[in-house]
């Protein structure tokens, strides 16, 4: 039975060997839905955090108007942390861009975690086996999607 022969030159993306780059994924969406979705991610993102925080606050009690306003408040800061975390994180290093969102990865479950009550030590502990799992499985992804120098690849 015959089979194709593959180009080995000629044709982009199909080059073979070392200096062989993956195909890049079609983008299915406009640019339009990119940036609607830039900024509509962290706001609701922060509203499903808000919501939490506040619900780990009543411990089951009535919704007071406190606890609504500090649900928002919480919403308000993550927003703005994830915000600014995204926008800072892309121009750095694999290791600072692993590092950051470590950082914040545990500090929000460190603190969605306090509202609950439990043990300061409790929280800390949890808030950094979680930030140390974030940086290794990030940091291992910025590895190996970069080049030598530092350049993203995919």
């Amino acid at each position: 039975m015959a089979h194709q022969a593959l180009p080995t030159s000629g044709t982009p993306g199909t080059a073979r060997g070392p200096s062989a780059r993956p195909r890049a994924a079609p983008d299915v969406f406009g640019e339009r839905t990119h940036q609607a979705a830039h900024w509509v991610l962290p706001v609701v993102l922060g509203l499903v955090y808000g919501y939490w925080v506040a619900a780990n606050r009543r411990f089951g009690g009535p919704i007071t108007g406190w606890n609504v306003f500090y649900g928002f408040m919480a919403a308000l800061a993550f927003a703005v942390l994830y915000a600014a975390v995204r926008a800072v994180a892309g121009r750095l290093p694999r290791e600072g861009h692993a590092a950051l969102w470590a950082a914040f990865t545990g500090s929000a479950l460190g603190f969605l975690y306090t509202q609950t009550g439990v043990a300061m030590f409790t929280c800390i502990g949890l808030s950094l086996v979680v930030a140390a799992a974030t940086f290794l499985v990030l940091f291992y992804r910025y590895y190996t999607h970069e080049d030598a120098a530092g350049r993203r690849t995919a």
